[in-house]
């Protein structure tokens, strides 16, 4: 077995889409110091619960310093299982679909607030009954269902989400402010003369950044929609924001949601999905065979396009816990996964010892974004859910079979 050592690594986008290690947590050295993944019937996810709360912890105190709100992203971690403890720290769920809005609704069982780049006549009644807050993409949405809402039994709060223009992230795949963006509407196409019903603005500028970077989006909200924002009820800084690692910088945060909210007397609301769960989870593989072609190529149970599609899609390179960069130990490996993708592979790395058939990868920080974007192509079994429990106890929520492949498919 491995000798591992046992940090749990966050993930950081820079310029260029390069392939890059990604930052360590200046805190992490103790995660999971004690898990044993003999144990863990792979591929599995598996979420530490005690990580998870430590997250909420902190996200409980900005709220408790600023008052502002705060939601879980279900579009980054949607595991239900964990919704019992989230929503002892947490007002609700933010949602970008029926079927979100409903799970919220559901299994969360407080605040549903969500967001389409635009909805059917379908989609409308359904989030009747299941969400609270509804935020329009355009005026022109607004107006075609102002009715609609204003009929409803059930108490909608409407908002209309704004494109602030700002720098937003560095890759234009996760920037909602890059140009010709369809997301949020411009201070050119603002229409105040139709705000009558509307209750909040809402904009999500950010991807995976820090408090200065939220201080420079609201230097571009207040200089282009000023005029409008006392006139609200709440604003709603949307997601991004990276609050739970361990150098972003919290105090900022607090004087910058206090200082808006007094300045122009709305309630602030941030929808934070990665820093609920970030380093919350680990995805464990097992290795299933090694190979030759001018390197040695490790092939796994697990895969990076049905199991962590964000490694191509971002790309970036996911730590592997106890591995380094290729060269820098004594043996390296290209980590490939099993499906027939030619390019399903996950990365390169090095070992101290070498790989042997049988031996377990932990993939860290592999809670988000993974579970609520894995696929079953090639039918490749999607992986167990496992919850770790405060005491160490590893418990299957949910395990997968064909009958899942089936169901997607005629």
């Amino acid at each position: 077995m491995i000798s591992w050592c046992f940090h749990i690594l966050g993930r950081l986008i820079l310029p260029n889409d390069e392939i890059f290690e990604p930052y360590w947590e200046k805190d992490g050295a103790k995660l999971f110091s004690d898990f044993d993944p003999s144990y863990v019937k792979t591929p599995a996810y598996v979420v530490d619960l005690g990580i998870l709360e430590n997250n909420l912890r902190i996200l409980a105190d900005v709220k408790k310093r600023t008052g502002a709100k705060i939601l879980l992203a279900l579009k980054s971690f949607a595991m239900f299982s964990a919704f019992p403890l989230i929503r002892k720290y947490l007002d609700g769920v933010c949602a970008s679909s029926v079927n979100e809005a409903r799970l919220g609704r559901e299994k969360f069982g407080k605040e549903v607030h969500t967001f389409a780049p635009a909805y059917s006549d379908k989609d409308i009644e359904e989030h009747l009954k299941y969400s609270d807050h509804v935020i329009f993409n355009s005026f022109q949405l607004w107006e075609r269902y102002k009715g609609v809402i204003k009929k409803s039994k059930r108490k909608i709060e409407v908002g209309i989400r704004i494109n602030p223009e700002s720098a937003g992230a560095e890759n234009d795949l996760y920037n909602p402010c890059a140009p010709c963006s369809r997301m949020g509407v411009t201070l050119r196409e603002f229409r105040q003369d139709k705000l009558d019903g509307v209750d909040g603005l809402h904009f999500h500028a950010l991807c995976e950044q820090g408090a200065e970077d939220l201080a420079n989006v609201l230097e571009h909200v207040e200089k282009k929609f000023g005029p409008y924002l006392s006139k609200m009820r709440w604003i709603n800084f949307g997601g991004g924001h990276h609050i739970t690692r361990s150098d972003y910088d919290t105090g900022l945060l607090c004087k910058l949601v206090s200082d808006f909210k007094k300045k122009y007397g709305v309630d602030v609301i941030l929808e934070p999905g990665e820093a609920v769960a970030l380093n919350a989870g680990v995805l464990v593989a097992s290795v299933l065979d090694i190979v030759k072609n001018d390197m040695e190529i490790a092939i796994l149970d697990s895969t990076a396009e049905a199991h962590m599609p964000d490694v191509l899609a971002m790309p970036y390179r996911p730590t592997i816990v106890g591995a380094a960069k290729p060269g820098v130990k004594k043996y390296t490996y290209r980590i490939g996964g099993i499906t027939c993708l030619s390019g399903d592979v996950i990365g390169d790395y090095s070992f101290d010892k070498p790989l042997r058939i049988g031996n377990k990868l932990v993939f860290a920080n592999q809670a988000i974004y993974t579970m609520v974007k894995n696929t079953t192509f090639n039918g490749v079994r999607l992986p167990n859910i496992v919850i770790r429990e405060k005491d160490g106890k590893l418990r299957i929520v949910r395990q997968f079979g064909c009958e899942d492949f089936e169901r997607r498919l005629s």
